[in-house]
């Protein structure tokens, strides 16, 4: 039998028991995709990250939801980049060798800025403002510009609502799961988000994902969806350079601060604190 240590994580965490949750093995030589898959779905957490030596790059990672693996997640790819840095004794600036490419990572302390792995990808939905609004059991007014797909690492489908209110009040019918849009690894999600007009600078968000076997699930903070909301920025031609604190999580009790950034260049940055809470080990 072997032994595989695993660090548990919280991402986007401003205290203790704030942020998402992330299991991180540090040494997975030796494990195969399916137990990797199967120890996921032992977690049960949105992701767990698995890092193996790499030649490209300070460490690969592979990243598994319960049910299927990640090119590219955002809060897996600070959290890990947190234990490298512990386990290999680096400085603030490493990289990632993940299934979406290299990712560059840097740290100021404990809060972890990664810079999204491609230009962002953008097409329109195939739902109407009508639809898209039914689907969030919202009216159509309170969608602020039409759904629209952006892919940074990940697709997902991004939503502009008008008001925080709309954002808070977003409840998506879990009975009408055949009509939410699908993306290309066949996952139905959707992010959406307002801009907080009293306070420039703040946006408000919440990403639905369905799980498998039916039913909804809302995460309580995503970096994917994050950097993709950098990608819509890009597409609606909003002046750079541009910062945001966006807030994702309160409606599950795991409220999250993600930091977002697009600079000149049109590069993404997404960061965030990361905070470990524990340590233990699975014997196989």
């Amino acid at each position: 039998m072997a032994s595989y240590a695993y660090r548990l994580l919280n991402v986007f965490a401003e205290s203790t028991f704030s942020g998402n949750q992330l299991c991180v093995f540090e040494d997975a030589r030796g494990l195969d995709a399916p137990t990797m898959q199967a120890l996921a779905l032992q977690f049960n957490l949105s992701e767990t990250t698995f890092i193996l030596p790499s030649d490209r790059a300070d460490a690969r990672v592979r990243i598994f939801t319960p049910g299927h693996e990640m090119r590219f997640a955002g809060h897996p790819t600070l959290g890990t980049a947190h234990v490298v840095r512990d386990l290999a004794r680096t400085g603030p600036t490493l990289s990632l060798e993940l299934n979406a490419g290299v990712v560059p990572v840097s740290a100021e302390g404990d809060i972890w800025t990664l810079t999204a792995p491609g230009q962002p990808k953008t097409a329109a939905a195939d739902l109407t403002q009508v639809d898209m609004a039914a689907l969030l059991g919202l009216n159509e007014n309170d969608l602020l510009a039409a759904p629209l797909w952006v892919d940074t690492g990940t697709d997902q489908m991004l939503v502009a609502l008008r008001s925080l209110d709309a954002v808070r009040r977003t409840r998506p019918d879990s009975s009408r799961l055949d009509a939410w849009p699908q993306n290309s690894i066949d996952r139905k999600t959707v992010y959406v988000f307002a801009f907080d007009t009293e306070n420039p600078g703040r946006i408000l968000s919440r990403y639905f994902y369905a799980k498998p076997g039916g039913g909804v699930v809302e995460d309580p903070g995503t970096g994917s969806a994050c950097a993709n909301l950098g990608g819509w920025l890009l597409a609606h031609d909003y002046t750079l350079p541009l910062k945001y604190q966006v807030e994702q999580g309160a409606a599950v009790q795991r409220p999250c601060l993600l930091r977002l950034a697009v600079t000149t260049e049109r590069t993404i940055q997404v960061g965030g604190k990361v905070i470990e809470i524990g340590r233990g080990n699975i014997t196989l």
